[in-house]
Formats: structure tokens, sequence, C-alpha cells
């Protein structure tokens, strides 16, 4: 019924549940996973930051990591402009079925902006939209937390738990706090979700 399901997503912790929905539709139809992050421009972009591009790939990375887990197909795609003409648009060039998308963003205005975007696209599209709000409260809250629980998932995967962090991190994206720890040669990445406290590696993990 449904082979390709969208998620719109701004790595906010508010997308933390609609990314959940959007791969657990896919797992139920065996659908392909798009994942989308719009970089604000024009009006609603002067407030944004050198960040916004570097923030936006990081939070599609999140879902093809998180699918990658689930066993399912994803693609992802960063686009910049405004948010919901091209969500509207990318649902129309890829033959999308459905939308799961979350209605709260980050705090203050981007939260504002973010609720207004599902809003247009709830009324503007033509296919299914599934709304999600956010309901979860975050138990690892600050870095230092997350850090420690990283670390000890490194320990207990019998790697070097002093590792350098590098690549500017620890990220929070979705509810999760990211981390990239050095090696010899590729980075070992490591997931801590912000609700439960669970820590997954991923990368090589030799080195």
């Amino acid at each position: 019924m449904y082979q390709d399901v969208l998620v719109p997503t701004d790595g906010s912790d508010g997308t933390r549940r609609s990314i959940t929905h959007g791969l657990t539709i896919a797992e139920r139809f065996d659908a392909r996973v798009h994942a989308l992050s719009v970089v604000p421009e024009g009006p609603l972009g002067t407030l944004e930051s050198e960040e916004a591009t570097p923030a936006a790939h990081r939070a599609v990375e999140h879902v093809e990591s998180e699918a990658a887990e689930a066993g399912l197909e994803v693609v992802t795609a960063v686009e910049h402009g405004v948010p919901h003409e091209e969500i509207l648009a990318y649902v129309d060039d890829h033959d999308v079925d459905m939308v799961v998308m979350g209605t709260q963003g980050r705090t203050g205005i981007d939260r504002v902006l973010v609720g207004s975007v599902t809003e247009r696209v709830v009324r503007m599209a033509d296919v299914p939209i599934v709304t999600v709000r956010l309901t979860d409260e975050l138990r690892i809250d600050d870095s230092e937390a997350a850090e420690r629980l990283a670390r000890e998932a490194l320990t207990e995967a019998s790697l070097d738990p002093e590792r350098s962090i590098v690549d500017g991190g620890p990220h929070r994206i979705s509810g999760s706090w990211l981390f990239s720890f050095e090696t010899e040669t590729d980075p070992v990445r490591v997931t801590v979700d912000g609700v439960s406290g669970d820590a997954r590696i991923e990368g090589d993990v030799g080195g």
C-alpha cells in the first residue's frame, strides 16, 4: 500500500517520535524511507547560522543510521528553500505515498515555525500525512552524562574509552547524542538515546 515514506527532519528533539513512527510504518509495509532536511532560505532563513547545513546533513544521517539498524532501505536529501514548499516538491518528485512529521521543533521561534510548516504540509499535500507530537521526556539531557554512557559502551566493546571526540561533537540530533571517536582509520560513532540511555556503536571498531 505504501512504498515510499517521507520523514522530514530538522534534527530537533521533537522529531524523535516522528522518526520512530515513520520507520515502524515503513517496516510494516516494507517501504523505502526518505529522510529530508530543509535549510530555510529567504525571509525565514535570515536567522539561520552557518551551522544549519552541516546540522541538516547530520539530521538525515541519523535517520539513515536508524533505518539501517532496522534493515530498511533509505534515501537521504538536504534541500535549501522554503521548508513546506521543498517538502511538497519532494513528495511530487519522488512519488512519496505518506509523510510522517513532527509538530514541534526546537524551542523559541523555531518551535513556532516547525508547527507552521507541518500545518501547511497537512493542508496542501495530496498524500496522507501522519503528525506526531513530542511526548517523550529526555532522561539524558546533558552532554556530560551522554559522554559517560558513550565511553562506557566503548569499554564494554573492549575499545579504548579515552579516545578523543572528533567532528566537533557531541551533537544532539532527534533526541539522541551522537559522538564520533577517533581511530587510526575511520571514526567510531556512538549513538546514545536520550530517552532510554541505550548506547549503540557503529563504524570501524578496530584501530
